[in-house]
């Protein structure tokens, strides 16, 4: 039996105030709403340039009763993008439906070559585009860039005004000013957003010989072709291009393999005058596990770190992404939301709460809203809301300077790996969730792995003082001011 379809009058789920609430006999279209609940919650967990590659044009077809569970049937556009979300995203699409439903879920991929690709999205595989692009659209669709990511979207303050001036710089003399251009800093500053920036730019001068590609998607591709003995479509969709972005480049450490095709790539493309632009976490010194050859020719160009946002840069990407989403925020209201929240996707994921809570009640937010959301937000007991796993993941992630990706990765380098356990340790003990789920949050891992973690940070927390310290910062920063 079908419990959600398309325009039938059953119970509705909404997501609001970080709780899932039921409004009863209403005619909408249920399965859209289920899943616009399920990717509010994607969007703050999972990377953009990951959420617009994998997860941005999945479709969520029927949810169907089996006994006590109930199956999530969803389409993906292609078998790639299928079995990428399969490894990588199972545990957290699976635990935002039981969420909604109150009940356990089965999710079932499958792929719907007919499914529309979604304004702002992209794609390329070893084979070229994943969908066909007309001559009279933007080429920074087929770029895989995001359509807002633009210097005139960008906010300039003291903590980003270094890599901002080298990115115009760049732009201006592409493939000869500061090539390679390497950009680190910590989650959500900006890095992404200015790399792509200067990809609009390249295109409006007139080249088409852009590419966007994370770190990730880079050594898939190459494993893929490996697999397939198809590594010289590989080299040709990289090695023609006339700029290369490459985000979190510090995820092909450790891949003797990868790292091997990236050295040759690198060295076409530069032997050819063609710009290269990568971001990561730390400098390219500081990546463990990155070949000595690499950490070389990445330095050979202009190294530039992002700080974290402070007040005034805060209040400024408030009032640029209110703009971009057609919402009304007063100077004044923004000063309050920056005064009080300092992460840049959490500033982005209160908007998105803003937003919610005006479609949802059909009324006008006004500031006493704005103050009541936020003292919500801050406030010292436990019980009084939901804590939300991906909020406690981007913390930890924004606290030891680890992506999220990373987090959730099999690495086992010792400063990934203790923030990984004091992950498991937070969202288990304090959090609430059963082992199983914790560990299908954190990249899929077995309930042995989370108890072994709990264990060893219990140990720490009562041996080691400074331990103890971190991990009461870490509490009050996501909300666990109670020892449950």
């Amino acid at each position: 039996m079908v419990i959600y379809s398309k325009k039938t009058i059953v119970d509705k789920y909404l997501f609001f105030d970080y709780k899932w609430i039921i409004v009863r006999d209403m005619d909408v279209d249920n399965l859209g709403e289920v899943w616009r609940g399920v990717e509010a919650s994607l969007k703050i967990s999972v990377s953009i340039p990951n959420y617009v590659a994998y997860l941005k044009n999945l479709k969520l077809n029927s949810l169907t009763e089996t006994g006590e569970r109930m199956v999530a049937e969803i389409s993906c556009p292609t078998a790639f993008i299928k079995n990428t979300v399969e490894g990588r995203f199972w545990g957290q699409i699976n635990l935002e439906l039981e969420r909604i439903s109150g009940r356990k879920c089965e999710l079932k991929f499958v792929v719907e070559s007919g499914t529309p690709l979604r304004q702002g999205s992209g794609g390329q595989g070893l084979d070229g585009p994943l969908f066909e692009v007309k001559k009279s659209n933007e080429e920074w669709r087929k770029s895989r860039l995001l359509e807002n990511y633009t210097f005139d979207n960008y906010a300039v303050a003291g903590s980003n005004q270094m890599a901002y001036a080298a990115a115009i710089a760049v732009t201006k003399k592409l493939g000869s000013a500061y090539n390679p251009l390497f950009i680190y800093g910590g989650v959500g500053v900006g890095k992404t957003h200015l790399m792509q920036a200067v990809g609009h730019e390249a295109i409006k001068n007139g080249e088409d010989r852009v590419l966007f590609c994370p770190g990730e998607e880079f050594t898939n591709d190459l494993v893929e072709a490996i697999r397939l003995k198809s590594t010289e479509k590989v080299r040709a969709k990289y090695r023609r291009l006339k700029l290369l972005m490459i985000d979190d480049v510090q995820f092909i450490a450790g891949k003797p393999t990868i790292q091997e095709e990236f050295f040759h790539t690198f060295n076409a493309l530069q032997q050819g005058g063609a710009q290269i632009i990568m971001t990561s976490d730390r400098p390219p010194i500081e990546i463990n596990k990155l070949e000595e050859r690499l950490k070389s020719r990445f330095g050979a160009g202009l190294i530039v770190d992002i700080g974290p946002a402070d007040f005034e840069l805060r209040t400024a990407i408030l009032l640029i992404k209110a703009k971009q989403q057609n919402f009304s925020l007063p100077m004044d209201w923004a000063q309050l939301i920056a005064s009080q929240i300092e992460g840049a996707r959490l500033l982005e994921g209160f908007l998105t709460k803003l937003i919610s809570h005006q479609d949802l009640t059909h009324s006008e937010v006004t500031r006493e809203v704005v103050e009541q959301l936020l003292k919500n937000g801050n406030s010292r007991s436990v019980e009084s809301r939901m804590i939300v796993p991906a909020d406690v993941i981007n913390i930890v992630s924004d606290y030891y300077h680890i992506p999220v990706a990373q987090l959730k990765g099999e690495r086992r380098l010792k400063n990934i790996v203790w923030p990984r356990q004091v992950l498991m340790y937070l969202l288990h003990t304090y959090g609430k969730l059963p082992l199983e789920e914790v560990g299908r949050l954190i990249g899929g891992r077995d309930h042995t792995t989370v108890i072994h973690a709990n264990g060893k940070v219990n140990v720490e927390i009562k041996t080691n003082m400074n331990i103890a310290a971190e991990v009461e910062t870490l509490k009050k920063k996501v909300g666990f001011f109670n020892s449950l």
